[in-house]
């Protein structure tokens, strides 16, 4: 059963930094793009960051534009989130899912309002920012 596999979440400080790792399991991330998602109590899930399966092209939420970067480095076969200046509302189990946009697709962004459209998911990491 192929499915994603989420690291590096835990309790941060405001203001503090964490990196998430997103590793594929049973296939190779090379032709899919990537989203991250985050869900939060009480809220709906928030799609806030994504790759084109090149690496190359990213698109972000304006709720963490400037604060998080995504990265996708294909020989490691594994996609990072790197969280800086984090805020108590960044508190959220975080998922990432994989898409394949189609032959023509590698340099296009994954849709972050669509989550229906991701062909695999992970289980997520929680992130717990807090003083």
């Amino acid at each position: 059963q192929f499915h994603l596999v989420e690291s590096g979440g835990g309790l941060v400080e405001p203001g503090g930094s964490l990196r998430l790792s997103c590793v594929p399991s049973g296939f190779t991330l090379e032709y899919y793009a990537i989203g991250w998602f985050r869900h939060a109590p009480g809220k709906e899930r928030e799609g806030i960051a994504g790759i084109s399966s090149s690496g190359w092209i990213t698109n972000y939420a304006d709720s963490v534009r400037g604060r998080f970067t995504i990265s996708k480095d294909n020989a490691k076969n594994t996609v990072y989130l790197q969280m800086n200046s984090l805020k108590p509302e960044d508190t959220a189990i975080y998922s990432c899912a994989a898409v394949v946009l189609g032959p023509t697709g590698e340099n296009r962004t994954p849709p972050l309002d669509l989550p229906g459209a991701y062909d695999y998911w992970g289980q997520g990491a929680q992130v717990f920012v807090s003083s």
